[in-house]
């Protein structure tokens, strides 16, 4: 009986010790600083962070069609069904340097929002057009300078229906690619709304998987709704298979 409690008082003292080192290294964030690099050290601690969170929330990720990635920077879009999305798409594509672009709410989340901000990560403030063309800029830049490749979920938002449907789509966001001139990776997430539901006790297997890319060409050469009824249409089709 002692030797298991001293055990658990040693997990729980690692535990605290991990999470005071995450929130020293969240106050070392400066929240009014505009990253355009990603740091190599707060990506490993993410990285990190990624792991346990898929550990803790038992996932069991597979990612199908990788093959089909272009060498070089891309728009990566994907639905958008959990709030485990961003985690599991910057884990399963972590080697192509993913840089989301996300709502402002979410860089108010503690810890966690000020630990995204040196990987890159940019809120987009779609009240306000000209602060959105400035992230739309600063993305397309990044990618530009071969600094990463940029994550969008073209919803805008979480889809909370409950079905394997889509939102409709911004299609601003696109231009990001065509300011880049860089291909647009499809990409259709399965399983995830699942995973609040099963964690931590039972399993839940999530399946990214690459549908089309879209070439830099072809995306130069299309209209942003054009791009965007393209995307729909893979997307809905695949979910509903």
């Amino acid at each position: 009986m002692k030797i298991a409690l001293f055990i658990l008082l040693g997990i729980l003292d690692v535990i605290i010790a991990y999470v005071l080192f995450l929130v020293v290294l969240a106050l070392c964030v400066d929240t009014h600083k505009e990253y355009k690099t990603i740091s190599p050290f707060y990506r490993w601690v993410l990285t990190g962070v990624g792991h346990l969170m898929l550990f803790l929330s038992h996932i069991r990720l597979t990612v199908e069609g990788k093959e089909l990635l272009p060498k070089g920077r891309f728009l990566f879009v994907q639905n958008h069904r959990s709030n485990f999305d961003p985690i599991v798409s910057w884990m399963g594509f972590w080697e192509n340097q993913l840089v989301f672009i996300s709502k402002p709410e979410n860089f108010k989340i503690p810890i966690l929002g000020r630990l995204i901000r040196p990987i890159g990560f940019m809120p987009l403030d779609r009240d306000n057009p000209k602060n959105a063309i400035v992230t739309i800029n600063a993305a397309a830049d990044m990618m530009k300078n071969d600094v990463g490749s940029i994550g969008i979920y073209p919803e805008g938002t979480r889809n909370k229906t409950g079905e394997e449907t889509l939102l409709p789509f911004h299609n601003g966001a696109f231009k990001i690619a065509q300011k880049a001139n860089v291909p647009i990776v499809v990409v259709s997430a399965h399983n995830t709304a699942e995973v609040h539901k099963n964690a931590p006790w039972r399993r839940t297997d999530v399946t990214l998987r690459v549908l089309k890319v879209l070439s830099a060409e072809q995306v130069k050469a299309m209209r942003t709704a054009e791009i965007s009824d393209e995307v729909f249409a893979l997307l809905k089709n695949d979910l509903e298979a």
